[in-house]
């Protein structure tokens, strides 16, 4: 079974307080996202990061605040989510895009060379970003971990997403928030009921990694 990690928008519009669109308490689990990515890049097994990357007037501004424009300082992942030898896969709208091509080394547990993959998108989900599905081809995986913000949209819609590719899906739950309590709920209980599972950081890395 080949792993992957999926860190889901870890940035700083929201994970802190002085972020554009602030998830509350998403500051919490900042040290296990990071303790998980470092234990992929440990074990050799890559880690997806997903990204808001929007354009000063994508359409979700006329649902949600303006948050995580490319470029500004909140569109920014934690520098402790970062792994060392990472690229960057712009979304399709952005510049260099739509022809964006993944490099190949075929020496690498990733087959980019890369520790960490970060794609762009410009919606809540991430099946829309026109590059995932070349990044997830090149990958080859069966067996996905999912963990960041938020857990009833981005987190939800990653999940659904594999889930209905008939990919394994382990959520750590402990290294995931929510906007509400209700929210995080159903999303759980639809993830479940989907065919996925609930994990914890502990579960997942052995308790390396501390």
């Amino acid at each position: 079974m080949r792993t992957v990690f999926v860190d889901i928008d870890s940035q700083l519009d929201f994970l802190f307080p002085s972020g554009a669109l602030y998830v509350p308490g998403a500051e919490r689990i900042l040290g296990s996202i990071a303790r998980l990515n470092r234990f992929a890049a440990a074990q050799g097994m890559p880690v997806v990061s997903t990204t808001d990357a929007h354009a000063e007037n994508d359409p979700e501004f006329a649902q949600w605040p303006h948050h995580c424009v490319a470029g500004t300082t909140g569109q920014h992942k934690a520098e402790s989510t970062l792994l060392e030898r990472r690229v960057t896969v712009p979304s399709g709208t952005r510049q260099g895009g739509a022809g964006f091509s993944l490099p190949t080394t075929g020496q690498e547990a990733c087959p980019t060379g890369a520790q960490q993959i970060i794609v762009e998108k410009q919606t809540v989900d991430v099946f829309q970003a026109p590059n995932l599905t070349r990044v997830l081809d090149l990958l080859k995986a069966d067996h996905y971990v999912l963990y960041g913000v938020v857990t009833e949209i981005c987190v939800l819609y990653a999940a659904r997403g594999l889930l209905q590719r008939g990919q394994t899906v382990e959520v750590v739950a402990d290294a995931i928030e929510a906007l509400t309590p209700e929210g995080s709920r159903r999303a759980i209980e639809e993830i479940v009921a989907g065919g996925g599972r609930l994990a914890t950081v502990e579960e997942i890395t052995g308790g390396c990694g501390r």
